[in-house]
């Protein structure tokens, strides 16, 4: 009898003992998540060029392989070659950050006065089609002097803060793409699927928003709109933002466009529509066929993404959040523990279909 009593203690003292372990299970996976938070966030300085320096790598590979494989050109070469094309890239970025940062700063003061312009000019359009709205866009005549040119102006320094550590990227690059080596199982493993997919997120990204920036441009300046290198620039920027960044840039040239008594109607409508159907057929239409469901994240995924890496990083975590989530949930769809978390990331919520070998 006791031993019967014994046995059934022991089989009702399992599930106890299961829900305990996954109890502390999840409570060790929180807390590493805080330290690994912690760390990152307090090595942010050294981090960010690694990563970029490792999402420049994954761009770059291509020109290596094919100098290697077409051209016949020694490893060394191909690499010293790549090298100088990154630097060149970086030095026209550099340069085209540095002119728009000149022009912003002189127009900065300008600008703001524009924005705090804007609610009362809205309710003047509205109230002249008989629309009152008292108070409605008092909120923003809360916002203090200077902030949107500030938020301009920290978003361009964040990139020349990234740009000025230019050599330190290169270091990085140099010894990523040194190190670099490609053997078949390389080429069908973890590292090969992540590679693949950030290839053709990086790839696809820097095209469309570079289209996206140079015919903002492009359009700004045959229409005679003040700051359109800055506009362009931004549209090529927040372009790398997945969802807000393109609402963001189409909205910039507002004030400047609402507010110059030289512009006809006419052409301030082309100023306000033809960018922002430049951005929604690019973002929209094109860039998703280019794309394709190569990355697989949720859009609510990617917006939380943006919020956590925007916190640790700021505006270069945002820039990165996209390809920096998605190498995550490659890593966790190869662990049977993490598998679930992968899921989740992806938006499948629920019975867990059948995992295909990539």
């Amino acid at each position: 009898m006791a031993s019967r009593i014994d046995h059934g203690y022991c089989l009702a003292a399992v599930p106890s003992d299961r829900q305990e372990q996954r109890f502390q299970t999840i409570c060790l996976l929180v807390l590493t998540s805080l330290g690994i938070a912690f760390a990152l966030y307090w090595l942010r300085s050294a981090m960010i060029p690694f990563v970029l320096a490792l999402f420049f790598s994954v761009a770059l590979s291509p020109f290596i392989d094919l100098q290697v494989r077409l051209l016949r050109m020694p490893n060394g070469v191909a690499v010293t070659a790549t090298l100088t094309l990154g630097f060149v890239i970086l030095t026209l970025l550099g340069t085209l950050v540095s002119a728009s940062v000149s022009e912003l700063t002189a127009n900065a003061a300008a600008y703001q006065q524009q924005i705090e312009r804007l609610p009362q000019y809205v309710e003047d359009a509205l109230a002249s089609y008989g629309i009152r709205t008292p108070d409605a866009f008092s909120p923003i005549s809360l916002i203090q002097p200077g902030t949107i040119g500030g938020l301009l102006m920290s978003t361009t320094n964040a990139v020349v803060g990234v740009l000025s550590q230019g050599t330190l990227v290169m270091i990085f690059l140099f010894f990523l793409l040194a190190g670099r080596t490609v053997t078949p199982e390389a080429t069908a493993g973890v590292w090969a699927q992540i590679e693949s997919r950030i290839k053709r997120y990086v790839v696809t990204k820097v095209v469309t928003s570079g289209t996206t920036g140079s015919l903002v441009f492009m359009v700004l300046s045959i229409l005679d709109i003040d700051l359109a290198l800055v506009f362009g620039l931004f549209a090529f920027l927040l372009n790398f933002i997945p969802s807000i960044g393109s609402v963001i840039a189409t909205l910039l040239p507002l004030p400047v466009v609402l507010f110059n008594p030289e512009l006809s109607a006419t052409t301030a409508a082309f100023a306000i529509g033809i960018p922002a159907a430049i951005q929604f057929t690019i973002g929209n239409i094109i860039e998703p066929k280019l794309m394709g469901t190569s990355l697989d994240l949720h859009p609510v995924t990617i917006l939380l993404a943006l919020v956590v890496w925007g916190t640790l990083w700021g505006i270069v975590g945002m820039l990165l959040a996209t390809p920096i989530t998605a190498v995550m949930k490659i890593f966790f769809e190869k662990l049977d523990l993490t598998a679930p978390l992968g899921e989740i990331l992806a938006g499948r919520i629920g019975p867990r279909p059948a995992r295909e070998n990539t």
